[in-house]
């Protein structure tokens, strides 16, 4: 029996067609990055559950502010399907698949709250419903969570 002759030892590339990457002159380096990272983290404040949880919990309880005539089902007294409705308008932080900030809600029974998010009615129409109804819970709101001023004058 012959013997062969030893193998050579080659590095993985070496018998691959692929070569190795040349490093990018102007690449950041490892912590580089991370520094720059960490200080975009930190720029960002982003509202935590609690946080909305206050203006969602604030609306449990209460009549349809929207008060959409025709479909309304809440005039006057507390409906069971009166839930927070959020604006849907871009200049409250809506946009994609973006709900807007929480503090941007109103309380509406289900049918309005369906008129506002898929009716067929013109646009405008809705913004002027949701920004009246949104004037007028506003001060009960704050009257509610202990704010001595509304968000939004706040700001």
């Amino acid at each position: 029996m012959k013997r062969s002759a030893p193998l050579q030892r080659h590095t993985p590339l070496a018998r691959t067609g692929f070569k190795r990457k040349e490093p990018k002159p102007f690449a950041l380096t490892p912590r580089k990055q991370w520094l720059r990272n960490s200080e975009i983290r930190r720029r960002v404040k982003r509202p935590t559950v609690a946080d909305g949880s206050k203006y969602l919990a604030a609306c449990r309880g209460e009549e349809c502010y929207l008060l959409v005539p025709g479909v309304c089902c809440s005039v006057g007294w507390a409906h069971e399907s009166v839930v927070d409705c959020h604006s849907n308008q871009s200049k409250h932080g809506k946009g994609g698949a973006l709900k807007a900030k929480h503090e941007f809600t109103v309380p509406g029974c289900g049918p309005c709250h369906y008129w506002l998010d898929f009716g067929s009615a013109p646009r405008e129409l809705k913004v002027t419903t949701f920004d009246t109804a949104y004037a007028r819970w506003e001060p009960v709101r704050a009257r509610k969570m202990g704010l001595t001023q509304p968000v939004s004058e706040a700001a």
